[in-house]
């Protein structure tokens, strides 16, 4: 009797040995696939995640210059003939103990400096690979964090200004340069220090250049602050994004509501109008760097520029002059697609980066 197959749940079908072929086939030849089911049958799960996966301590993608990170592979098996490999922003195709990187048991001990900045990932000797990680190595010895990450703010708002710096913090304080020509540290005529931190009742007059600084005249990245006394601002990331990241702009009404049909522009060119009054770039490439504003029915925000960073590069980096190897690094999310007819149900296997998963199409038929 001819049955049909319908997944209720993703955790309840991943995938079947009876389906090897079928996705096998797919793959190979791009067929649209019909196969029907006889009772008795039986379902034994296929693990589709990949061989190896590659892990970092400690857990972040970005690190200061002489930081040190734990690369390790986790190989499902033997673990014999994997190794950590890298593709560094300027090219340069390499793996673990060449010129960088000592080897312990089956982890990479890395010092880094920014020439380091690139996708890491495990290797096998027949050319399996685990997941890809990206690491930023910042030249500067400390970083400025701005909480909320935007660029512009309405008069009396708070911002949090972050001296991160590696090592002894000592000596750091954070500096401005206003747009009246002022410069002077936290916490003379402006700014409340708490720790590492200046926290800034913001008007106008404040707006401008913020950085951090050591007594040596060492600095960190700088941000510009813009204050707006009208009712209009564009809140967009002070700091600079990565190519492939989303990025979300909100035209923001100090009134209510304050999500208000917007006009987006960048360089002066019309982007769209959203009656949301959010624009989301699903992925940001270099193209979208520019300067961008928005304007509502109650006015008109001011312009905010946003950088785009290439993966695997430092902000003040520039971009690699030296041709990229002919070898590529694994995709980070590499897609599998499989659609099968089974018994008068539609089923969609997608093979994604945490997992296969099993959906159902909702065209069941008894």
């Amino acid at each position: 009797r001819i049955v049909s197959l319908c997944c209720v749940s993703a955790s309840l079908f991943q995938a079947s040995s009876l389906l090897r072929a079928c996705i096998l086939k797919c793959t190979l030849d791009n067929a649209t696939l019909s196969i029907s089911l006889s009772l008795p049958f039986s379902l034994s799960l296929l693990d589709l995640s990949p061989p190896a996966s590659l892990s970092i301590s400690p857990d972040r993608s970005q690190f200061f210059k002489y930081e040190s990170v734990s690369l390790s592979c986790e190989v499902q098996g033997n673990s014999t003939g994997w190794r950590v490999v890298r593709n560094t922003s300027r090219g340069i195709l390499s793996e673990c103990n060449t010129d960088w990187g000592k080897p312990q048991g089956s982890s990479c001990i890395v010092s880094l400096i920014p020439s380091h900045s690139g996708v890491y990932w495990c290797e096998s000797g027949s050319g399996e690979h685990s997941n890809a990680v990206i690491i930023s190595v910042l030249s500067n010895q400390a970083s400025l964090i701005v909480s909320p990450d935007t660029s512009q703010f309405f008069k009396y708002e708070s911002v949090s200004l972050s001296c991160e710096v590696l090592g002894n913090s000592a000596g750091w304080r954070l500096k401005r340069y206003t747009v009246s020509g002022e410069r002077s540290d936290c916490g003379g005529n402006w700014g409340k220090p708490q720790g590492s931190s200046c926290i800034v009742s913001l008007i106008p007059s404040h707006s401008g250049v913020y950085w951090c600084e050591s007594g040596s005249g060492e600095h960190s990245n700088a941000v510009n602050i813009t204050v707006h006394a009208g009712a209009v601002i564009l809140e967009s990331p002070a700091l600079p994004v990565t190519e492939g990241d989303s990025v979300t702009l909100r035209c923001r009404y100090q009134g209510t509501p304050s999500d208000l049909t917007a006009v987006f522009y960048k360089d002066g060119s019309l982007i769209r109008a959203v009656t949301t009054g959010e624009m989301t770039i699903p992925a940001v490439s270099k193209s979208d760097e520019g300067l961008y504003k928005c304007t509502n029915s109650e006015g008109e925000s001011p312009e905010s520029l946003m950088t785009v960073t290439a993966r695997g590069s430092t902000p003040s980096s520039s971009p690699p002059s030296s041709s990229p190897p002919s070898s590529s690094p694994p995709p980070l999310s590499p897609p599998l697609s499989v659609c099968l007819w089974v018994g008068g149900c539609s089923l969609h296997l997608s093979d994604h980066s945490t997992g296969p998963v099993l959906q159902e199409e909702q065209r069941c038929s008894s």
